[in-house]
């Protein structure tokens, strides 16, 4: 009999959290996981929480469907790539026209509107709908980003709703756009937390290595932080981690920790579709670029012996500690705003290209609670996109802009310091060259242009008449002149 109000393939820790989350909130679902152990697991945990009579778990995917109501709906949390097809097809075989499945994994964007013209044959509505918030989030409330069939979106909101974080205006969710909306902004949602996991690991950088913080001074300062305008889970966390004692061995457990960072690819992912929208990402593609850096750690340390007789990052003699962390912190805000600014332009160019229409504002919205990059400032930048949608910077909306100009100075010491001294901050030095180069009216990139034209004719504008323009440069030196520009001017 049709029992259950939703149901669930996966039940990995994501899946499991997810569905417990679901059946809190008084939806009756089914579950079903492809080693019927994680089902069996799933329902104990459900019926120690109390919840054994909204939760039901099945051994077949047949009996697994038929539990449902309809038009059934599926979350489906599996392994990106195969594992989703797979899944797609053993639910195809017992769905019926209207019914929903809805992919909650970390899938490229593409492979979900592939599979939703698939299934559309069928008559079967897809959505692919990023899911952020780790664990924690899936259990409590995450934040979800739902994309593809606007009908299949009208069967789910009643249930995402309670579901989702909740935050003063609202759960974190809304119908993001068509296609693999959902999909695309939970990846760039990703890129924008590479670049501040990695931003405020300089700053802890800094301050340790050339200010001589302490783990319990930098767990008070990354406190402190996080009590005003840099407030954020991340902020947050990592005042926790750089306090807490190795019960394994003397000292802190962060200072044990090999320095080695994993990826999963969504950064990697975010870059490329940077560069393939020709959208300056400079603050992203470091930190990325910084975790293939670190992953070289035989390399690093052959290196180290190499250049024993360069600059040896260490405490700086006499420094004004005070002075030093408020630098730090002005410089890592200002770093955060670019980052920002970065991934917010990605996704209104890549809503531009595919005719989305997503509302950016809105976006900031649902990111503030339940996913890994909720902050406080990012009711800022939902009011910065209302008050402006055509927005086409968060560095030059008013109050940013102003935010921006007073942590200047700051962000310059500390660069000039950390680069003086052999500290790399390659995140918080890309996002000051940004910074820098978008508010330049005039760019060397003239001679760049010069250059082209020179050895490849590819022609230049000039500022005191319209058209393309191509000189040859030096006949004796063999310059180029077969035109490659449409619109040359003789």
């Amino acid at each position: 009999m049709a029992v259950a109000e939703i149901g669930l393939v996966g039940l990995a820790v994501m899946g499991q959290n997810l569905a417990l989350n679901i059946a809190e909130k008084g939806f009756p679902i089914s579950v079903y996981n492809r080693s019927y152990d994680k089902t069996e697991a799933a329902v104990k945990r459900a019926q120690k929480e109390g919840l054994g009579e909204k939760l039901h778990g099945y051994e077949q995917v047949k009996d697994f469907v038929q539990s449902l109501q309809r038009p059934r709906r599926v979350i489906i949390l599996v392994k990106a790539g195969a594992p989703v097809d797979q899944t797609i097809d053993q639910l195809c075989e017992f769905m019926e026209p209207g019914d929903i499945i809805i992919d909650g994994g970390n899938e490229w964007y593409e492979n979900t509107e592939k599979r939703m013209a698939k299934v559309a044959a069928k008559g079967i509505l897809y959505m692919g709908m990023g899911v952020s918030g780790g664990e924690e989030g899936a259990r409590r409330g995450p934040s979800m980003m739902p994309g593809g069939s606007p009908e299949a979106y009208s069967h789910i909101k009643s249930v995402v709703e309670k579901v989702a974080a909740q935050v003063d205006d609202g759960p974190c969710v809304m119908y993001i756009g068509g296609g693999g909306a959902g999909n695309f902004v939970k990846m760039v949602h990703n890129g924008i937390e590479y670049g501040d996991m990695q931003l405020i690991s300089e700053a802890y950088d800094v301050l340790k290595t050339l200010g001589g913080l302490n783990n319990e001074e930098l767990a008070a300062v990354f406190k402190e932080w996080n009590d005003a305008e840099l407030k954020s889970f991340l902020v947050e966390i990592t005042a926790i981690i750089v306090n807490k004692k190795d019960d394994q061995a003397p000292g802190y457990l962060v200072d044990q920790i090999v320095d080695q960072t994993g990826s999963k690819g969504t950064g990697k992912w975010t870059v490329q579709q940077a560069a393939e929208l020709a959208v300056a990402a400079p603050t992203m593609a470091s930190a990325l670029d910084a975790r293939y850096m670190s992953a070289l750690k035989s390399e690093r340390v052959a290196a180290s012996k190499s250049f024993t007789s360069c600059v040896t990052p260490g405490p700086v003699a006499g420094v004004d500690k005070a002075q030093l962390i408020n630098d730090v912190r002005a410089a890592l805000y200002a770093s955060k705003i670019c980052s920002y600014a970065q991934g917010m332009n990605i996704i209104k160019a890549k809503s531009v290209e595919m005719k989305w229409n997503v509302d950016l504002g809105g976006l900031a919205r649902i990111w503030k609670g339940g996913c890994i990059i909720r902050a406080q400032f990012l009711d800022r930048i939902r009011v910065a996109y209302e008050r402006n949608p055509e927005l086409p910077s968060l560095l030059v909306d008013p109050d940013f802009a102003k935010e921006l100009t007073a942590a200047e100075a700051s962000w310059r010491r500390v660069a000039a310091l950390s680069i003086t001294h052999g500290v790399p901050i390659p995140s918080m030095t890309s996002s000051l060259g940004y910074f820098d180069t978008y508010r330049r009216e005039r760019l060397p990139a003239n001679l760049v242009q010069a250059q082209r034209d020179f050895f490849g004719s590819h022609t230049y504008q000039r500022f005191d008449k319209e058209g393309w323009y191509h000189t040859v440069w030096d006949e004796t030196f063999g310059s180029a002149d077969s035109i490659t520009t449409s619109g040359y001017v003789v």
